[in-house]
């Protein structure tokens, strides 16, 4: 009986702990973000505010990919900087606003385009916005080539800032 009950509790451990560690993940490290009428995209000339309507948005402090929104740009859309690379990364499915399959297929067919919307936010990492022609449009973060390098442990490209001190290996 003894051999039972402890295989039963190491079971019954591991099945806590994993159901643990995943609402940790798809929900726990998750907060929604507070609505906004504005957003900052980068500009030939610095940056440009786009006025935008029905914002959703979700971030993380654990990790700087966790960040995802979801809004309608409203008004006159100024030239922004094209992106070229861009791949939507999933958000997790209680976010439904944001389909990366959907984004990334629009992107690939021409029906969507990808403009940069903050450069090494932070460092090692871009924001990219899906834009379509009516308005909606899709954030997410993107490792760019200096972060890949950096967190690879390479020396980083030519034209890379350098990285910050408390990231430096």
């Amino acid at each position: 009986m003894n051999g039972k009950f402890a295989a039963g509790l190491i079971v019954g451990v591991a099945l806590v702990g994993g159901a643990g560690m995943y609402y940790l993940q798809v929900y726990g490290y998750y907060e929604t973000l507070e609505p906004q009428i504005g957003y900052q995209v980068a500009h030939d000339d610095g940056t440009a505010r786009l006025d935008i309507a029905d914002f959703e948005g979700i971030d993380s402090f654990s990790s700087p990919l966790r960040y995802r929104a979801c809004f309608t740009v409203v008004g006159d859309v100024p030239p922004l900087i094209a992106y070229e690379g861009a791949d939507p990364l999933n958000a997790p499915g209680w976010f439904s606003c944001f389909d990366a399959a959907q984004i990334g297929g629009a992107l690939v067919s021409g029906a969507a385009r990808a403009v940069l919307v903050e450069a090494n936010a932070p460092y090692g990492f871009d924001r990219i916005m899906a834009l379509y022609p009516d308005g909606r449009a899709y954030v997410w973060p993107q490792i760019n080539a200096c972060g890949a390098a950096h967190f690879d442990g390479d020396p980083v490209p030519a034209g890379c800032p350098p990285p910050p001190q408390s990231q430096s290996q």
